[in-house]
């Protein structure tokens, strides 16, 4: 019986064993087999960095607003009897745009140029009585005063009446009017806005740490939403005070307005341009990779063992950014070959073939290019 037994107890331990050995085979050869299969190569297109000339923008937001704008208003209170403009309609400097009523003013002048006219009249005879010895110095003097007193009235009379005029300052376009008719306005009262649209000023500001990179007379750039491509201006303006609550100052720059594209109180973005560099190693945006430990690229490079491309992953340190560009401080060196694009499905030492669409040795045409 016991003999039985043991014989069992081997034959159940030879067909574990034999089960356990197999199992441990089959898994050993499936290591080998995908250990030694050969990984795929992934395609990817790369740049090889080239020295290039940069030109670094300082990039911000601003507002825009007419070199010269007011709001009108008129000197003296009336009733509004003549609205000599039309809404959004060029004007010239002097032009009549407003005019309020002003009967007694002008009656006013008539008298004051009808009394002219008399003490001029006086004057005249008293000069002529004084060369023919029948008049005196003191008669002369008296009309020679009383003419002045009669100019400075007259004078005076025009003045008030002009004050009934609303006439345009300077050319420009004018805007709504807000007021009518037959309207009584006072001093103050806005009548309609003017514009000058030919020159526009752009305002922004700018971080302290700035200060020292703008300067009178730099180049600016300025787009915004409805505006085809870009308009050159320059700064003519910088706040020599740095607002303590904000820690911003205050910069100014004019644009040309050809062709109206610009309109006040429009948000604009500007790149103010500083000094050219050359030398400066740059990739696009799209090749640098964020990531907890820093900041990296994939670079191609020759594999050690036997033939083809392999992804070396470098660690790099971003310096300024421009126009979907970054300057590479360090971990680069021109002549690099970097992947510009698809790195989420990459790998370090991952074996790689350039894309045959283009020249992948061919810098980036905005890394070359003169900005």
């Amino acid at each position: 019986m016991i003999k039985r037994f043991l014989i069992a107890i081997v034959l159940v331990a030879l067909v574990g064993g034999g089960l356990v050995g197999f199992n441990l085979f089959r898994d050993r050869m499936i290591a080998d087999f995908f250990a030694n299969m050969p990984v795929q190569p992934a395609t990817v297109s790369a740049i090889t960095l080239e020295p290039a000339t940069w030109r670094p923008t300082i990039e911000t937001i601003g507002t825009v607003n007419a070199a010269r704008g007011v709001e009108l208003t008129v000197e003296a209170a009336g009733i509004v009897r003549e609205i000599a403009f039309v809404s959004n309609e060029g004007v010239s400097e002097g032009e009549l745009l407003v005019r309020l009523d002003d009967a007694v003013q002008q009656a006013d002048v008539d008298a004051a140029r009808t009394r002219l006219a008399l003490d001029e009249q006086d004057l005249a005879r008293a000069r002529d009585l004084r060369s023919r010895g029948a008049g005196t110095e003191v008669n002369v003097a008296n009309a020679e005063s009383a003419v002045r007193s009669s100019e400075a009235q007259l004078a005076r009379a025009v003045a008030v009446l002009e004050q009934r005029r609303l006439v345009a300052p300077f050319s420009g376009t004018i805007g709504l009017p807000r007021v009518e008719l037959g309207q009584y306005i006072t001093p103050g009262t806005v009548v309609a806005t003017l514009q000058d649209l030919d020159t526009m000023r752009v305002d922004f500001s700018l971080p302290e740490q700035r200060l020292p990179d703008v300067a009178i007379g730099q180049p600016i750039r300025v787009s915004g939403e409805g505006v085809s491509g870009e308009i050159t201006g320059e700064i003519v303006g910088i706040d020599p005070r740095v607002d303590p609550a904000s820690r911003l100052f205050a910069v100014r720059g004019t644009v040309s307005n050809e062709g109206g594209v610009l309109t006040p109180g429009q948000f604009v973005r500007i790149a103010i341009e500083q000094p050219q560099e050359d030398g400066v190693v740059a990739v696009p945006q799209t090749a640098l990779v964020s990531s907890l430990y820093g900041d990296f690229v994939y670079r191609v490079v020759a594999a050690e063992e036997g033939e083809g491309l392999v992804l070396d992953q470098v660690f790099v340190q971003p310096g300024r950014r421009t126009e979907g560009l970054i300057e590479i401080a360090s971990g680069l060196a021109p002549g690099d070959r970097v992947v510009t694009a698809g790195q989420n499905r990459l790998s370090n030492n991952m074996p790689v073939v350039l894309e045959e669409t283009g020249d992948p040795s061919a810098p980036p045409e905005a890394a070359s290019a003169a900005r």
